[in-house]
């Protein structure tokens, strides 16, 4: 019984559903990397500076809007060149210490390549955004190659993530078109936020040392 060769359409969807199955076990690689981190800190009754962990996977529909918007060739080889946050992972701590800690704790594993990090908590974007961000690599081995899979890190407090939320909503509420008032209060809750975190921050150091 001969088989039906696939329609070049059902070839090209096989060759994408591929290309962000990479992207998904480097998720479960990283991800597996913070577990680890959480339970050993956990055992050692040290303290577990993670208080949450999500993560995300593009879809294909965001991954062809997000490459329209920046202009990418729709190619797979330009989109994993140019575009670096196809798979990315939010690690939310309680204080500004501890997001560091854990930047540091990833980045140097011997098996990461650090392409890049943004240190937007002490140099925060104009709308008053906060977040550590990084760009890392790791291997996913596969059955026949090993491909090394960059992953989006953000890490931050969860006042940053709140504040992150809430500025969300109201971008997308507004598509992007905030009246001038909401960008100024945003502006002044964003320094509320840092205000709180470095309180925070003191507090813990007085109590703990």
């Amino acid at each position: 019984m001969s088989t039906v060769s696939p329609l070049p359409e059902e070839a090209r969807a096989q060759e994408i559903g591929q290309f962000l199955l990479n992207y998904k076990f480097g998720l479960d690689e990283m991800l597996t990397k913070i577990n680890i981190l959480r339970e050993e800190l956990a055992f050692r009754g040290t303290g577990n500076p993670i208080e949450h962990v999500s993560s995300r996977l593009k879809s294909i529909e965001s991954l062809r809007a997000k490459a329209e918007r920046i202009g990418c060739p729709l190619e797979l080889d330009a989109i994993a060149e140019q575009i670096t946050d196809i798979a990315g992972v939010r690690i939310v701590c309680a204080f500004i210490a501890d997001a560091y800690q854990v930047l540091d704790m990833l980045t140097t594993q011997p098996d990461v390549t650090v392409r890049v990090i943004k240190d937007y908590v002490a140099r925060p974007k104009p709308n008053g955004y906060r977040s550590l961000h990084a760009i890392v690599e790791i291997p996913v081995f596969l059955s026949d190659d090993v491909r090394r899979v960059p992953i989006e890190l953000q890490i931050r407090t969860v006042a940053m993530d709140f504040w992150a939320s809430v500025e969300h909503k109201i971008y997308y509420k507004y598509a992007k078109d905030v009246p001038g008032e909401l960008v100024a209060e945003l502006a002044a809750a964003a320094r509320v936020a840092h205000d709180l975190d470095q309180r925070m921050g003191e507090l813990h150091r007085t109590v703990h040392g």
